[in-house]
């Protein structure tokens, strides 16, 4: 097999790779905002009083945690407007971030979950001393130092997401992959198309986790326990 490199320099910074790589970009913040946002709900009710409850998230997480991911793509896409009787059809980019989203939901309670775990008992015990409620407790004294703690597992699953957009190529979402699967299908050049894909995919992933360093160095600077 001949390697085309000079193709393959074109085609590394070539525009039609551009859009595709905002997309990944745009849908990985999107579907990471609607997996922290359940993942913070699901992790509180897991650690409160509201016992009735956590069967639901459990089992959510459990259902969410053992479907593929693919199979859940295809289903928000597809299999809802089936339910619905064509009531409810999302668009493709729509149906990708609420798969994408949902899914990491049930990754991200477990993780926001240990991390509200990991903190401290005395800091609860400190705050029940100063009457502060439950939530106001979560507010400004857990859920703080819970993020600090859950960050660097975050960063993982924020990587899993942007690999996971791959999967989008299936419901004709135009990203990364999408895009090459059109441009190899077209002149053959499987190798260094794919290469290409390969290395703006590193190239997200080491850009992610370069703020997730710096971002870690900021929450953590000067940072203590509120009660010692």
């Amino acid at each position: 097999m001949n390697f085309d490199t000079q193709y393959f320099l074109g085609l590394l910074f070539s525009a039609r790779f551009f859009d595709a790589i905002w997309q990944v970009v745009w849908i990985t913040t999107c579907a990471m905002a609607v997996g922290i946002v359940i993942g913070v709900i699901g992790g509180l009710i897991l650690t409160s009083p509201l016992k009735f409850l956590h069967p639901i998230v459990k089992g959510y997480v459990a259902f969410y945690r053992g479907v593929p991911v693919l199979v859940q793509i295809v289903f928000w896409y597809n299999g809802l407007s089936a339910v619905t009787g064509g009531a409810v059809s999302l668009p493709a980019v729509a149906a990708g971030v609420l798969a994408l989203g949902v899914n990491e939901g049930a990754y991200m309670t477990e993780i926001i979950r240990s991390g509200i775990q990991s903190v401290e008992r005395g800091q609860r015990e400190a705050s029940q001393a100063l009457n502060l409620s439950y939530f106001s407790m979560m507010r400004k004294i857990i859920l703080p130092q819970a993020f600090r703690i859950a960050m660097p597992p975050t960063g993982n699953e924020v990587i899993n997401v942007i690999k996971n957009t791959t999967l989008l190529y299936m419901i004709a979402v135009p990203e990364m992959f999408g895009a090459a699967v059109n441009i190899y299908s077209q002149n053959f050049k499987y190798f260094e198309v794919l290469c290409v894909v390969a290395i703006w995919y590193i190239a997200i992933a080491s850009t992610y986790t370069l703020l997730q360093g710096l971002l870690e160095r900021r929450m953590n600077h000067g940072r203590k326990p509120l009660f010692n």
